[in-house]
């Protein structure tokens, strides 16, 4: 598919968070759209998605300047003593295709490298996270990544996300990433159809797994239902996969390898440490 790449000039970068992010100060997206185009996505029924008027996917806004733009942002932030922990990214993939070329999320990272915020979560589905180690490192206990692996089958991968990266990259960046020492996360979210093994090729690979349906959307699962996905569904899957507890099975599935102090339901299992810590106290 051919995706369209636009440039441009952002006012700010930072944006207060809200809604489900609310354990984070602020949001940071170094693209608008996203061409991983998942069929899932809740941000193709958002505003960003619904107001460019064309196929979610097969366009993305690549945020020039952002450089000083955001040591700026971020100097001011702590002139006024305010805490910063940031949230990478709430409606984009910061490491989409178009990064190999642009990185844009590079370099915001080599800004915090060198002013930090107190806490950074970066969000992915795309093993490029890798390419920025020495970076994420720097950061230490500021930053965990979470890559967002739905299932472990390639097949169920196709079906949903044609265009997202393999499972077995995905993979292989959270062993690389957690061997490097840098906290990691897997977000099985939304779960869709796995096997039985699932759980063991998560083992030794991840600090935590935070697990959702499709009801972590922002609206009940009503925003899915829209995107007609449950279509993509074969015959015999609804019943398990949509019309149960997915959250609380997938839950117990991972509870049978993980502690269960390793096993986090969403939204919570999105917040930064100290607040999820928080949340259970």
């Amino acid at each position: 598919m051919r995706v369209e790449v636009t440039e441009k000039t952002p006012q700010k970068l930072l944006t207060k968070a809200s809604g489900f992010l609310k354990g984070y100060t602020h949001t940071l997206n170094p693209y608008i759209g996203c061409a991983f185009g998942c069929s899932y996505c809740y941000v193709r029924q958002s505003p960003v998605g619904l107001f460019r008027k064309q196929e979610w996917g097969t366009w993305v806004d690549v945020k020039k300047d952002v450089k000083e733009k955001l040591a700026k942002e971020m100097r001011l932030l702590r002139k006024k003593e305010q805490a910063i922990s940031i949230f990478m990214s709430s409606s984009t993939d910061p490491y989409q295709p178009v990064e190999h070329k642009e990185e844009v999320t590079r370099t915001l990272l080599e800004v915090m490298a060198e002013e930090p915020p107190d806490f950074l979560f970066v969000q992915t589905r795309s093993p490029l996270v890798t390419r920025d180690i020495d970076l994420l490192k720097k950061l230490g206990d500021r930053v965990m990544v979470s890559i967002t692996i739905e299932t472990d089958l390639e097949e169920v991968r196709k079906r949903f996300s044609p265009s997202a990266p393999p499972i077995p990259a995905r993979l292989k960046a959270l062993k690389i990433l957690h061997k490097e020492g840098i906290p990691t996360q897997v977000a099985i979210a939304p779960a869709l159809p796995f096997s039985e093994g699932f759980a063991l090729k998560l083992k030794g690979i991840v600090d935590r797994v935070c697990v959702d349906d499709f009801t972590g959307d922002g609206s009940g699962g009503k925003r899915t239902a829209r995107l007609g996905v449950y279509e993509k569904y074969e015959m015999g899957e609804k019943t398990k996969w949509v019309e149960g507890n997915v959250q609380q099975e997938v839950f117990e599935v991972m509870r049978t390898v993980f502690p269960e102090e390793q096993v986090i339901r969403s939204p919570e299992g999105f917040f930064p440490p100290k607040v999820q810590w928080n949340t259970k106290a």
